[in-house]
C-alpha cells in the first residue's frame, strides 16, 4: 500500500536528521544542582585555603576590640542604641569587604573561570557564589555581634529583630557586592574598585539596617521594627533581580 510505503521513509528520514550519539550526551544538570555544586566548590575551595575566613575573622576582631579600647563604656544616652547599631553595621561593612570579593577574583587567579563558564549557566554560576558570600556573611555577623555584645557591652533588648535586621541586612549586602564582584575580577585595582562600586549601592540599605538595629537594641516592638524590616527585604529583592538580569553579560563579557 502506498501508505504504509511511507512509514520506513518517515522513519529513516527522523533517524538521518537525529544528531549522532545523541543517546550518548548527558543530560544538562538543572540549575538548582549546578548551583549547588558551585557552592559546595567554592566551600571546599575555602576550607582549604582559609583566605576569606581569616581575613573577615582577622579584620572583625581587630575592628571590635579597637573600639572596644578606644571607646570603653560608652554613657548610657538616648543616641547609645543608635551609635552601637551604627558601629556594629560600619565594622561587618568593612570586615565584609575583605572576603566577598574573593567569590569571583579567585576564579581569575587560578584560571579556572573559563572551566567554570562551560561547565554551569551563568545563572547557576551566581546563585552558588551567592550562597556562599551569604555563608561568609553569616559567620561575619555572628562573630562580630558576640564581639559587640561581649566587648562593648551592648545589651540587646530584642534580640529576634535584631537577628531579624541582621540577616534582611545581610541578603541585601549580598546581592549587591556579589554582582560587583564578578565585575571587578579582572580589574588590577580590585579591593578599592569593590569599595567604589559597592558603596552606593549599599549606603541606602545601611542607613535603614542601622535604623532597624538600634531599635532592636533599645529593645522597640516589632510594631516598630517591622517597617525598616520590609524596606530592607524590598531593596533586597530589587538588588537580587536587577542582579539576575544583568550578570549573565557581566559573566560571558
Amino acid at each position: 500500500m502506498p501508505g504504509h510505503d511511507l512509514e520506513p521513509t518517515k522513519s529513516l528520514s527522523a533517524a538521518q536528521s537525529s544528531p549522532p550519539f545523541a543517546s550518548l550526551q548527558p543530560p544538562a544538570p538543572s540549575l538548582f544542582r549546578a548551583a549547588w555544586a558551585v557552592f559546595r566548590k567554592d566551600v571546599r575551595a575555602e576550607l582549604r585555603t582559609r583566605y576569606a575566613l581569616n581575613a573577615v575573622a582577622l579584620f572583625a576582631v581587630s575592628t571590635v576590640v579597637a573600639l572596644s579600647l578606644g571607646l570603653g563604656p560608652l554613657p548610657r544616652t538616648a543616641d547609645l542604641p543608635l551609635i552601637h547599631a551604627a558601629l556594629l553595621w560600619v565594622a561587618v561593612l568593612f570586615a565584609a569587604f575583605t572576603g566577598l570579593a574573593r567569590a569571583f577574583v579567585q576564579e581569575e587567579e587560578t584560571r579556572t573561570a573559563a572551566a567554570l563558564r562551560l561547565a554551569a549557566p551563568p545563572l547557576a554560576v551566581y546563585l552558588g557564589k551567592l550562597l556562599f558570600n551569604l555563608l561568609l556573611l553569616l559567620f561575619l555577623d555572628a562573630l562580630t555581634a558576640v564581639l559587640f555584645v561581649v566587648l562593648m557591652h551592648v545589651a540587646i533588648g530584642n534580640v529576634a529583630m535584631f537577628a531579624a535586621m541582621l540577616l534582611a541586612g545581610s541578603l541585601g549586602l549580598v546581592a549587591a557586592t556579589t554582582l560587583i564582584a564578578a565585575i571587578i575580577a579582572r580589574a588590577s585595582v580590585k579591593g578599592a574598585l569593590f569599595a567604589v562600586l559597592s558603596f552606593p549601592l549599599l549606603a541606602p540599605l545601611l542607613v535603614i539596617a542601622i535604623k532597624g538595629s538600634a531599635l532592636a537594641i533599645e529593645g522597640s516592638g516589632w510594631d516598630k521594627g517591622l517597617a525598616p524590616l520590609q524596606v530592607l527585604l524590598s531593596y533586597t529583592v530589587a538588588l537580587f533581580v536587577a542582579s539576575l538580569f544583568l550578570f549573565g553579560s557581566v559573566w560571558e563579557a
